[in-house]
C-alpha cells in the first residue's frame, strides 16, 4: 500500500501545499480544551519545521517577513498539541496551550473579539493584559 492510499505512511509534509499561497499556508490556532478559536496567522515550511521540533508554535510575519515565535516578546507562547490539515492541504488548524491566557497582540483572550452586530461594531473580547506595559515600545 503506497502512501496515497494509506495516509498513515506519507510524510506529512508531502501533504502540505505551500505552493497554492506562495510558500504560505493559513493557520488558525484553537485551544485544545475548549475549543475557542484564538487567532489565525501564517506558516512557511521553515516555521511548522520549527514548530514541530520546539513544541511551541513559530508563525511566519507577513508584515515584519520574518519567523516569528508566538509569544517570544509577551511570554503568552502556544504549546503545541495537535495539528490537523484541511482537504485541501493550505490550511492548518493548530490544537494549542495558550500559555498566559491571551493570544491576541491586543492583550485580549483571542483575536476575534469584534463582533458585528445590526451593522454596529461591539468589542466582546476579554482583556487579559495591557499591550502598553508588556510591549514597553
Amino acid at each position: 500500500m503506497n502512501s496515497e492510499t494509506n495516509p498513515e505512511d506519507a510524510e506529512p509534509f508531502s501533504i502540505i501545499d505551500f505552493e497554492k499561497g506562495d510558500g504560505l499556508i493559513a493557520a488558525i490556532a484553537q485551544d485544545h480544551r475548549s475549543g475557542e478559536i484564538l487567532m489565525l496567522a501564517y506558516m512557511n515550511e521553515e516555521s511548522l519545521r520549527l514548530t514541530l521540533k520546539r513544541g511551541e508554535v513559530v508563525y511566519w510575519s507577513r508584515s515584519r517577513q520574518k519567523l516569528w515565535h508566538k509569544g517570544e516578546e509577551s511570554g503568552n507562547v502556544q504549546k503545541l498539541k495537535g495539528i490537523y490539515v484541511d482537504c485541501d492541504g493550505d490550511a492548518l488548524i493548530l490544537r494549542v496551550e495558550q500559555v498566559g491566557g491571551a493570544a491576541c497582540h491586543t492583550g485580549k483572550q483571542n483575536c476575534f473579539f469584534r463582533r458585528i452586530d445590526g451593522g454596529k461594531i461591539e468589542d466582546v473580547g476579554i482583556q487579559v493584559f495591557d499591550p502598553d506595559e508588556v510591549y514597553k515600545k
